[in-house]
């Protein structure tokens, strides 16, 4: 930060750190006690910019053109406190949040997933003995000389079995698969169902869920399972949320969210094997979407 020089009077200085302020130049005023009101500049790249400015504005501080330049700042500055308030809130619910996830307070139906997914890996042998849970996957399928044979067109869903659009979720296939799956159901699952409700949980994870596993389904198969797509779509939402609409409470750390996407594009390598990489997309993509629409309305409703 450079001053940028000193003004004799404290309403034209006022005025010129307004102008500087609407011509992208952010500064303050400073005063010792005396007379003399010294304008600084942060950006010091900025200094020969803010000269020709400050040159330009002193010639005729009086011109009743940058009146309506204090009239944007003023509104400038407003929303800007009001941004950081509204930051400041959503950082301050977020570890609200977080303090109840790490305290073991967690929702009915994070818990009921959570327990649901530790049963089926249990009666799965540990994700070794997947004939047993055939009834979860998508459709059924048999494998043969590392080959697998299904019947197209989801006969199984066709004729009623609704709930294999859902439970290839609660299917894990290793002791890994299962713990950070799990983990992060925990966290993420946590914040939404404290910040709304159990029902609306239910609802984003049955969506999401089936719209990610009709994906994977479509491009690679019938053998998949993993709670991944639905946590990569809490992820988007959360992340969209807190960043379209801030008063909303959601709040994801910049560090979770590069450590997830990174992990996302590290598993379209294949270096990690073999991973339902089109369901952790389209959830993705449905979690941001979800959110990106709830947060317009949000707003809209706040502005009426």
């Amino acid at each position: 930060m450079r001053q940028l020089g000193s003004v004799d009077n404290e309403k034209t200085a006022g005025s010129l750190s307004d102008f500087l302020l609407m011509k992208g130049i952010e500064n303050k005023i400073n005063t010792d006690g005396d007379e003399a009101f010294d304008v600084w500049v942060y950006d010091e790249e900025k200094m020969d910019a803010a000269r020709n400015l400050m040159d330009e504005f002193m010639k005729n501080p009086d011109n009743p053109d940058y009146v309506k330049y204090s009239k944007q700042a003023q509104e400038a500055r407003f929303e800007e406190k009001r941004e950081n308030k509204a930051y400041h809130k959503r950082i301050e619910a977020g570890k609200a949040q977080l303090r109840n996830v790490m305290s073991g307070r967690l929702g009915p139906v994070t818990k009921t997933f959570i327990v649901l997914s530790a049963l089926v890996f249990l009666l799965s042998g540990f994700g070794r003995n997947t004939g047993v849970i055939n009834f979860l996957f998508i459709t059924e399928y048999e494998t043969s000389d590392n080959m697998i044979r299904w019947m197209g067109g989801l006969p199984e869903i066709s004729s009623g079995q609704i709930w294999r659009l859902i439970t290839p979720i609660i299917i894990h296939f290793n002791f890994i698969h299962i713990l950070f799956n799990m983990m992060w159901l925990k966290d993420l699952g946590s914040q939404i169902e404290n910040r709304h409700n159990s029902k609306y949980l239910v609802l984003f994870i049955l969506i999401t869920a089936a719209g990610s596993n009709v994906s994977q389904y479509l491009v690679s198969g019938p053998s998949f399972g993993g709670m991944s797509g639905i946590v990569y779509a809490l992820l988007g939402y959360i992340w969209i949320r807190g960043k379209f609409d801030p008063l909303s409470g959601f709040y994801l750390d910049r560090t979770i969210v590069m450590l997830m996407i990174g992990w996302f594009f590290l598993c379209l390598t294949g270096f990690v094997g073999n991973i339902a990489n089109t369901a952790h997309a389209v959830g993705l993509v449905m979690g941001m979407a979800w959110a990106y629409l709830a947060s317009h309305n949000a707003n809209l409703k706040r502005k009426m």
